[in-house]
């Protein structure tokens, strides 16, 4: 009987390790791997600049854009913007201009 206890006792100790062995090793690999994890953050930080890059591409872009607005503002017209805009949308050639045509694909 002594024996039995002392064995019991032995791997109770032992299971009770295990388990926080197991326990700290689940936390330390989502740790690294799951979805707040080191990795993830690498992945947030990569993914941050690249939407920063495109946000001012598209603040670029928009200011142009704004640009190009108050050029064909009904208080400040561009002549030469208001000639270009009514080509374009009527689909016409100056004849004085030089076109050149590209096969389509």
């Amino acid at each position: 009987m002594v024996s039995r206890a002392r064995l019991k006792s032995i791997l109770t100790g032992l299971a009770l390790y295990a388990m926080a062995a197991a326990i700290v090793g689940y936390f330390g690999v989502n740790a690294y791997t799951g979805k707040y994890g080191l990795n993830a953050r690498q992945e947030l930080d990569r993914e941050i600049i690249a939407l920063t890059s495109e946000l001012a591409q598209l603040k670029r872009e928009r200011a142009r854009n704004e640009q190009r607005v108050s050029l064909l503002r009904s208080e400040k017209i561009d002549p030469d913007m208001l000639d270009e805009r009514a080509r374009y949308q009527l689909d016409y050639a100056n004849p004085h201009d030089l076109v050149r045509m590209t096969p389509a694909n």
